[in-house]
């Protein structure tokens, strides 16, 4: 049995032994009634947050002002252990739209299951009885694929305008419906939902970008009229024309949807969102076929796009890391029309880059999704497979403590020597010490 079950069992069972109720919630119950392995487990109880931390000592406070405790475990790898615990409670107005502004400790499940979000999120099991208890219709709406918002669709918005994009996250990863009422309130609160961090919205992004259904995600975004609002940018896609000799399946958005339709689901966030941002530079540098025997041009747009990725990684809170990686992959998707040309150098610093592997997969996602044309990607791999990691990666024949033993003063010649060095070198021109020396005093003088 998993591991963290094992332990919300024992939570469960503990917090009962002391005389409280204890439940399984949330989206644990869901995966197990749709027999899938719930990613974690959370417990309901009617025990307060001292109380828990009482019985559980090995706890952390994450959450108290909002009746949640953390109980942990060390694993049989040693990997910590984590099972949330939420008191049953009520929250009392949403001023910031995101925490309530009071929270009153409830006695019964009834009362707690009303705060939650979806119907679906809002079912309890009895870990002992695997007794299913259901409120608010969750049953039913998991049999019939339906996201519905407890109560009033609206209230439950505008308590957290991020449940907004996690109903479409929901949806598209069930291939669930959004019912009626809880799709026309997303319509109308829509434009607010700047009020969330940038943090939090990242991350349920990211989340609808690698769980497998990144397409119906951003159609779902799309109709809900969320696009326009988190992401202008990729709105702005939807009707640029593209060259149809190499992008038959037609707009630069099409292009894309079908990009992230293929998206390996618990691939690498990075290369998720280089993916999505890849020809964001399209739309502003769109120019159309301009008379006979010219075509539709995008000039510059993996520039004009590096530079908007940036900013879109900014405004989202990326770190430093993650938006240099995202930024290359945009910055760097074009290359691969040139590799059957490039100087072995140049090949060999090119696949220097970090992360090559997500370089790879952008590149044969982008073909898979347009010309299907794959002979360079074949060509990159083969390459990869039989140049040994000393060649791409090869020991350097000078230093510049050996231009300073030369004569050289550290300076901008440096750079210049050292290139030109390590360029021969990377074409097979260079193997040795001695020989570098010699193309440094054929070209740049033995000293200045």
């Amino acid at each position: 049995m998993n591991e963290t079950r094992t332990l919300a069992e024992r939570v469960c069972r503990t917090l009962r032994d002391a005389g409280h109720q204890a439940y399984f919630v949330g989206g644990c119950v869901r995966d197990i009634l749709l027999e899938r392995e719930p990613a974690d487990y959370d417990v309901a109880t009617d025990a307060t947050p001292e109380r828990v931390q009482q019985l559980f000592p090995r706890s952390l406070a994450v959450g108290a002002q909002f009746g949640v405790i953390v109980v942990l475990e060390d694993s049989a790898s040693g990997d910590p252990l984590q099972v949330e615990v939420a008191t049953f409670r009520s929250d009392i107005g949403y001023t910031d739209g995101r925490h309530p502004d009071r929270v009153v400790y409830a006695k019964t499940p009834q009362e707690d299951v009303k705060r939650r979000d979806f119907t679906i999120n809002a079912l309890l099991l009895d870990p002992e009885t695997n007794e299913i208890l259901d409120f608010v219709g969750g049953r039913d709406d998991l049999r019939a694929g339906i996201i519905r918002a407890i109560g009033d669709a609206e209230a439950r918005f505008r308590e957290d305008k991020l449940r907004m994009i996690r109903a479409v996250r929901f949806a598209a990863r069930f291939r669930y419906q959004i019912e009626k009422s809880t799709f026309a309130a997303i319509v109308k609160l829509a434009s607010e939902i700047h009020q969330v961090s940038a943090e939090r919205i990242r991350d349920e992004l990211t989340k609808l970008l690698t769980e497998g259904h990144a397409r119906r995600g951003f159609e779902l975004l799309d109709e809900t009229r969320l696009l326009p609002e988190l992401l202008p940018e990729i709105e702005r896609m939807k009707g640029v024309e593209q060259p149809p000799q190499f992008h038959p399946e037609g707009d630069v958005w099409i292009h894309t949807l079908l990009m992230i339709e293929d998206l390996e689901p618990g691939c690498s966030p990075t290369l998720a969102w280089g993916v999505l941002l890849h020809d964001v530079g399209k739309p502003p540098t769109f120019k159309p076929a301009s008379g006979p025997g010219t075509r539709i041009r995008f000039d510059e747009h993996a520039e004009v796009g590096t530079r908007m990725a940036e900013e879109i990684c900014r405004r989202l809170r990326f770190s430093n890391e993650d938006t240099a990686q995202i930024a290359a992959l945009v910055a760097n998707h074009m290359r691969f029309k040139d590799v059957l040309q490039m100087k072995p150098a140049t090949l060999k610093r090119f696949v220097r880059l970090d992360h090559f592997e997500e370089h790879m997969e952008l590149h044969r996602l982008d073909c898979l999704s347009s010309h299907r044309n794959l002979d360079n990607y074949d060509f990159m791999r083969r390459f990869l497979a039989e140049t040994p990691p000393e060649q791409v990666r090869p020991p350097r024949l000078l230093s510049g403590d050996d231009l300073v033993r030369l004569g050289y003063r550290p300076g901008p010649a440096f750079k210049a020597i050292l290139e030109a060095v390590e360029e021969a070198q990377l074409n097979g021109m260079l193997n040795t010490h001695e020989e570098a020396l010699q193309l440094v005093q054929a070209k740049f003088g033995l000293s200045q």
